[in-house]
């Protein structure tokens, strides 16, 4: 189904569906579409977005995925009446442990565009996102503490961009920040107006898009293995890594285009 622009980069038109999706110069647009909810993550909603992140990877024409919300809220963490894994009728419940690893694992850049509040499992969401770009008065709050619950499983993607000190102010206290607050702790990249938010992704997408796409999926792997490996066990991994780009077909035809003054073939005219 096709979103229609307007300033969140979320979709206004009205439908049944808990999830959005289309391609757009490059980038598969996935919003979440329950603003009556605020966008909380119930079943239906999880199923549609971990089906739409594997339909935008098989997508030749993707280089980048974007997860954004529809109305005033990005997400408000786990529909409690109806959370996601749980599926009452007995049918398919994908978890959300699957979702998230499905954004890390990507081969392609996920970025995510905060529109709106964006709380507890909503931040998860956030966190295992590549780039993140805000609303920059949009509110933020790991509040599970605040109904009697720890942010266990969006802990391990949000700690690792927090860093423990201020992961363990803001999940012990549950106090809200802003998007431009989210920006000076590290947790997001970019804060924007609202006005601005679509226009400041579709520059990410485009500056993505000017890279090789074997070489940007390698370096999302890079950034991921690199941090598992001691200075010793890096420099001799990375050094074969580097000699197996090297000589890929797609750095012979960038480094030849370069030469040759001209636009590299994975740059495709929209």
């Amino acid at each position: 189904m096709t979103s229609t622009d307007n300033s969140s980069g979320a979709a206004p038109e009205a439908t049944t569906a808990a999830t959005l999706y289309s391609v757009e110069k490059g980038a598969a647009w996935i919003t979440l579409n329950r603003p009556a909810n605020r966008n909380a993550l119930s079943t239906s909603l999880v199923n549609e977005l971990y089906d739409h992140l594997a339909t935008a990877i098989d997508d030749p024409a993707v280089r980048a995925i974007v997860l954004t919300g529809n109305g005033p809220a990005f997400c408000a963490g786990a529909d409690l009446k109806n959370p996601p894994g749980h599926a009452a009728d007995g049918g398919r419940a994908v978890a959300l442990p699957e979702v998230l690893k499905r954004m890390m694992d990507s081969p392609k850049p996920v970025i995510v565009a905060v529109n709106g509040a964006a709380f507890a499992g909503g931040l998860g969401l956030v966190g295992a996102g590549d780039i993140v770009i805000t609303a920059e008065d949009a509110p933020y709050s790991f509040s599970e503490v605040r109904i009697g619950v720890i942010p266990a499983i969006i802990a391990v993607v949000c700690v690792p961009k927090l860093g423990t000190h201020h992961a363990m102010k803001l999940f012990l206290s549950g106090e809200r920040f802003s998007g431009a607050r989210a920006v000076e702790i590290g947790f997001v990249h970019r804060a924007v107006p609202l006005a601005d938010l679509r226009a400041a992704v579709q520059e990410e997408v485009d500056t993505i898009r000017l890279g090789g796409p074997i070489a940007v999926t390698e370096c999302k792997k890079l950034v991921r293995r690199v941090q598992q490996l001691s200075m010793d066990e890096g420099f001799t991994e990375m050094a074969t890594w580097s000699r197996r780009m090297f000589t890929s077909p797609e750095a012979a035809e960038g480094m030849a285009a370069f030469r040759e003054k001209r636009k590299p073939s994975w740059i495709k005219e929209d």
